[in-house]
């Protein structure tokens, strides 16, 4: 035996020897399994080990801490067997519904070929249907923006409107709809689909606000007969929308009120319901978007809300409200929640997580991060929409790519113009509206819609030759609410929108 190969045979040996001493090692520390099982290797418990079987002399140092947030979260899991259901998924009333069975093309591609929209009404519409007040809603509200005999559950808006509020029902007549992607009565991905009697879940199309407004159009012309409104309203998405059915229809409408909205969604707000998505889309119920019938993602749809509720409110009124106050500062602190504003993020979230459709979130949210009324933009979603009308798209064009997007070198890739030519677009594309009285709020406490982008719609509509606009801007001495300033402070918000619904134009 020459010496490579007895310095050879000793290196296997010493492989072996150092391959079984690890092996030994990974038997103590890891579950066994049988090699010829096809199933996963038993789990190992998360629960810390019990103080017996810690031999004396060598207990830990501390005892293991207690999570009652996880607890709560593990235990609605377990009870989806017996409840509790839903909110959405439960039989709501109190709403009409508009079936439309002519089919609405999508900005994205996509095609439904029938959809539902659930709507209210107060007030009553006069002889020459002139009185009509679209109410657009923000991200997840229902169409019941004020309670009624069919519904007497206070409503989203209750305070703002009816007889002498700010939107009179003595002279008006007032719509509110849920948008499509909703889950309140109108079609969107919990609906099913007519096509094989199955829920849409992730198989509904990626949906615009454009696409929205369309939808309310058609109930407008269609079911209420209604060919013009007297005004189009929106606070957060709905100021979006009230903009968007002004844009699409500048003869359905006489003025327009756009509250905490903007013209073009913006990088901060994209990134902050990004975030949310990618929270609910984590949690492992959530299935790909098909858990409907079994456990939903709440978890999830939970910590997306505790995100949101974060841009909702400002830090100046947190200060106030909440301040370093612990919730029991007799006890320990705590990795759950602990501090007064924990506690209050943590109750939002429980509140709103079994209340709306995971799916909708997810779907309207994008609606909110695509809006853009810039000229080419508009153009580009009609050429979307002729092509698939033209080719008889079934509505596939719609799916996703199998792989991941990759961001593209700028120089192969243009899409996004600087600064000056993206406002240029912005006027171009608003320019429709220079003849339209057009009212907008902002908030310089909102930090998801910052006062900025509202006054970024006013110079826009200005550039554009709009000598009708008027704006009102609360300060933060006036209001700390942040986005939320529209749901509460009634005299601030409601007294302008009054007087500017209220005047006569010329």
């Amino acid at each position: 035996m020459n010496r490579s190969t007895s310095v050879v045979r000793a290196a296997v040996r010493n492989i072996s020897s150092s391959s079984k001493s690890l092996q030994a090692i990974a038997a103590r520390v890891t579950p066994s399994v049988n090699s010829t099982s096809h199933h996963s290797p038993t789990p190992v418990s998360r629960e810390p080990p019990a103080s017996s079987s810690i031999p004396v002399g060598k207990r830990p140092t501390n005892e293991p801490m207690s999570f009652p947030c996880l607890d709560v979260l593990e235990h609605r899991t377990r009870s989806f067997d017996s409840g509790p259901e839903p909110t959405y998924t439960q039989n709501l009333t109190g709403f009409d519904v508009y079936h439309s069975v002519q089919s609405l093309r999508l900005d994205h591609g996509g095609i439904l070929h029938e959809f539902d929209i659930a709507y209210e009404t107060w007030g009553t519409l006069n002889k020459e249907r002139s009185n009509a007040i679209l109410i657009h809603t923000g991200l997840s509200a229902s169409s019941h923006a004020k309670s009624h005999s069919r519904n007497p559950a206070p409503g989203w808006w209750e305070k703002f409107i009816g007889p002498d509020c700010s939107i009179d029902t003595n002279k008006f007549f007032v719509i509110c709809t849920n948008v499509i992607g909703g889950c309140y009565g109108s079609s969107g991905p919990s609906s099913i689909d007519p096509a094989d009697g199955e829920r849409y879940a992730t198989r509904f199309p990626i949906i615009t606000i454009d696409d929205m407004t369309r939808a309310q159009h058609r109930l407008l012309t269609e079911q209420l007969g209604i060919n013009k409104l007297h005004a189009s309203v929106g606070s957060s998405m709905g100021g979006m929308q009230s903009l968007s059915f002004g844009v699409q229809f500048p003869e359905a409408v006489g003025r327009i009120i756009s509250i905490s909205g903007c013209a073009r969604s913006h990088p901060y707000s994209i990134a902050m319901r990004h975030t949310q998505r990618q929270a609910l889309m984590a949690d492992p119920n959530w299935r790909r978007g098909f858990y409907y019938d079994s456990v939903p993602p709440h978890a999830g749809m939970k910590l997306a809300r505790e995100i949101a509720t974060i841009t909702y409110r400002s830090g100046p009124e947190w200060e106030q409200r909440f301040g370093r106050k612990r919730a029991d500062p007799r006890k320990s602190p705590a990795l759950c929640a602990d501090f007064l504003i924990e506690t209050y993020l943590d109750h939002q979230g429980e509140k709103f997580c079994l209340q709306y459709d995971p799916n909708s979130l997810l779907y309207v949210s994008k609606a909110m991060d695509l809006f853009d009324l810039s000229l080419s933009t508009r153009q580009q979603a009609v050429a979307n929409r002729t092509r698939e009308s033209t080719t008889g798209s079934d509505g596939t064009t719609c799916a996703l790519p199998q792989t991941p997007y990759e961001e593209q070198p700028e120089d192969q890739v243009r899409y996004q113009p600087n600064f000056d030519e993206a406002r240029e677009d912005l006027v171009a594309g608003m320019k429709i509206l220079r003849d339209m009285p057009v009212f907008v709020l902002g908030v310089e406490s909102d930090i998801l819609f910052p006062s900025w982008q509202q006054k970024e719609i006013v110079d826009v509509l200005r550039d554009g030759g709009n000598r009708s606009v008027e704006h009102v801007e609360l300060g933060s001495d006036v209001s700390l609410f942040g986005h939320d300033t529209f749901l509460l402070s009634l005299n601030e918000v409601g007294t302008p929108i009054k007087k500017f619904l209220e005047k006569e134009i010329n």
